[in-house]
């Protein structure tokens, strides 16, 4: 398919399709006019295919100006009239229209590994771009600060680490985030853009801090530092989980046969004194005393009872 020499829209999502997509290729341009690649929902392995991020032309240098929508009237009926769901910020669209500057990319839902390459910045016409739900470990490259047109990045659920590259700040038409469940660490890049992102964009990346997280970041390292009534939290909720419901029930049960055990003792002996008083009544001691002789003279022998 790579080869064929006017395919702009290639949707494959929801199968059952596996394979390695970096495999050496066989064509020397492949999909030049390639906007819509949605492999989505499939069990693809391997590493991300950094050949075809070098060569999708169509995804690069789109001028937007209406005398390059189209070309010729085949384009035109193309442009017009082609219909596609697929998937954007969330949301299963249908299109009924395919403009000249609308790209996607959205490998989501695979088996990927290894890095996210830097030749993904290569595509500086890319609009929509969805890696989420991979095994791509590594940092995010700061080549996407280069994709100036980008609406929507979603990297999460992944195996991300390092910190948020400053320069995705640039992304001034970026209006959909999601960074979240990776393990990316430090602060939080702070931009008129991104201060419209809100915690969702960052959930499960326990090392990031800054704004619109509740953690502080110090501010010469940016090392995350926790507030005083987090902290206290934290601790409780240590204590708790460093003992467990079994340590407990255990505890409770031993201290519920100990205090029966004490009772039964103190009513049976009437010991200490002060404790029986204060529980049973002034003279409860004296009064168990007086029952015990009466049991004592009734259990003495006749020769006893004449003596």
């Amino acid at each position: 398919m790579e080869a064929l020499p006017e395919l702009r829209v290639l949707v494959l999502k929801s199968n059952k399709f596996d394979g390695n997509m970096s495999l050496p290729s066989r064509s020397n341009l492949p999909f030049q006019k390639l906007q819509v690649l949605d492999i989505s929902d499939n069990e693809f392995v391997g590493s991300l295919p950094q050949t075809y991020f070098k060569n999708f032309r169509a995804m690069m240098d789109v001028k937007e100006n209406k005398t390059d929508l189209i070309t010729s009237s085949d384009d035109f009926d193309f442009l017009r009239y082609v219909e596609m769901r697929i998937t954007l910020k969330g949301l299963d669209l249908l299109l009924k229209r395919l403009l000249k500057t609308f790209t996607t990319i959205d490998l989501s839902s695979n088996n990927f590994s290894g890095s996210i390459p830097d030749s993904i910045g290569n595509l500086n016409s890319l609009r929509y771009l969805n890696l989420s739900h991979n095994n791509l470990m590594g940092h995010i490259p700061a080549s996407l600060g280069n994709i100036n047109v980008l609406e929507s990045l979603d990297l999460s659920w992944n195996k991300l680490d390092g910190g948020i590259p400053s320069v995705l700040t640039r992304l001034t038409f970026l209006a959909d985030l999601n960074l979240s469940m990776n393990d990316l660490v430090g602060q939080i890049p702070q931009s008129t853009q991104f201060s419209t992102f809100e915690n969702d964009s960052y959930v499960g990346n326990l090392r990031l801090c800054g704004f619109p997280l509740t953690r502080k970041c110090n501010e010469e390292d940016g090392q995350r530092m926790q507030p005083e009534e987090q902290d206290d939290e934290d601790d409780e909720y240590g204590f708790i989980d460093g003992f467990g419901w079994r340590s407990v029930v255990m505890g409770y049960g031993s201290g519920i046969i100990v205090g029966i055990g004490i009772g039964c003792w103190i009513i049976r002996f009437g010991r200490p004194r002060w404790l029986v008083e204060f529980f049973f009544g002034v003279g409860y001691t004296y009064k168990k005393n007086k029952k015990k002789k009466k049991k004592t003279r009734k259990r003495a022998t006749p020769t006893q009872r004449r003596s």
